[in-house]
């Protein structure tokens, strides 16, 4: 079943002229509960490649290349274009785009002392001050900046198999609930 044809139909008069058609009501949201989405057992956990679309995944997970807005659902991606992991070559054109020296410093940041220790935390971007402040502080240029989000991108959840059917079903159900 396609994404838009699940959607329930309200009846608009495009032009306010009285003359009413039958639309997509495509402003209605359906989201997963956080509480669906920590439970492990629904979710397989997946490293989406260079240049894969949710349609490739969608083929090669489910065997069915319409259920591609599953992904995005589970993903609480609302835009493609900006939520989605960019090819390697998208990556680089956008990073020529936005920034006039990809190496030049984004930031600086040090590893935190307590606790996890894997973590850093982002202590600013004025050399002279963070140095005083940081004298261990290290470098993040814009390109190692802007790839740790393309990377935290390309980590998504896809439904387990065995629940997408009843996932489907859900959504649909919940889309014709009157709000």
């Amino acid at each position: 079943m396609s994404y838009f044809s699940m959607f329930p139909e309200l009846q608009y008069d495009a032009k306010g002229n009285g003359v009413v058609n039958l639309q997509k009501d495509i402003f209605r949201r359906v989201k997963v509960k956080a509480t669906s989405k920590s439970n492990i057992v629904n979710f397989d956990y997946y490293n989406v490649q260079d240049g894969e679309t949710p349609e490739m995944i969608a083929h090669k997970y489910y065997g069915d290349v319409n259920l591609h807005w599953t992904i995005l659902v589970a993903n609480d991606i609302v835009d493609y274009y900006e939520d989605w992991p960019m090819s390697v070559q998208k990556f680089e054109q956008f990073m020529f785009d936005k920034y006039d020296n990809p190496q030049g410093i984004h930031h600086y940041e040090i590893t935190q002392t307590s606790g996890d220790t894997t973590v850093t935390v982002d202590v600013g971007t004025e050399k002279d001050l963070v140095l005083e402040d940081y004298p261990t502080a290290t470098e993040i240029s814009n390109y190692q900046y802007e790839d740790r989000l393309q990377e935290q991108k390309r980590q998504i959840r896809l439904i387990s198999p065995d629940f997408i059917s009843q996932f489907v079903s859900e959504f649909e159900k919940k889309l014709s609930e009157k709000y």
